[in-house]
């Protein structure tokens, strides 16, 4: 019969410690996923911030044609 105890079925602190590591290595390639495709917050922001200014930019636009209408 196989002995469980605290560390698991390896029944070593080695075990263990490699549960750990491989745990801490999925969640580091998880946030790293992450951040590459700029799903966190500070990638989205510069984003929002490039948008914010092209409206911006594309409303300055239109009121200069809407000016240069009224002229004609």
């Amino acid at each position: 019969m196989m002995h469980y105890d605290y560390y698991g079925a390896t029944g070593s602190i080695w075990g263990l410690l490699l549960n750990i590591i491989l745990i801490l290595l999925v969640v580091w390639v998880a946030v790293t996923l992450l951040n590459r495709s700029n799903f966190v917050g500070s990638g989205n922001n510069e984003r929002l911030a490039r948008v914010e200014k092209d409206v911006e930019d594309i409303k300055k636009m239109v009121q200069d044609i809407k000016e240069k209408l009224d002229e004609i």
